[in-house]
């Protein structure tokens, strides 16, 4: 199952997502073939203010655990995650 893990950050914690990027880039890495694509929501002036990651799970929790272990996350970046399952209808590769 697809999951989408929606990720806003906490204000004024551009600094901190600069500092742990290399980390969560590298941690996402790690996921292989369960991670299906992510990338940043930006601010108006074009900064990083979120995150969404788009993941394979098994369940709900699987899918909290694994946005709980990223860099970012354990660096106190997030001031809300939300964890949502996802069906990728349109464009799909794997379709």
């Amino acid at each position: 199952m697809l999951f989408a893990l929606l990720c806003d950050d906490k204000p004024g914690a551009l600094a901190l997502r600069k500092d742990t990027r290399a980390a969560h880039l590298d941690y996402l890495a790690s996921l292989g073939e369960g991670l299906a694509f992510a990338g940043p929501f930006l601010n108006e002036a074009g900064d990083p203010v979120g995150s969404m990651v788009v993941v394979e799970a098994e369940s709900e929790e699987a899918a909290r655990a694994i946005a709980a272990n990223d860099p970012y996350a354990k660096a106190g970046l997030f001031a809300a995650v939300s964890v949502r399952r996802w069906n990728w209808a349109l464009k799909n590769p794997k379709a």
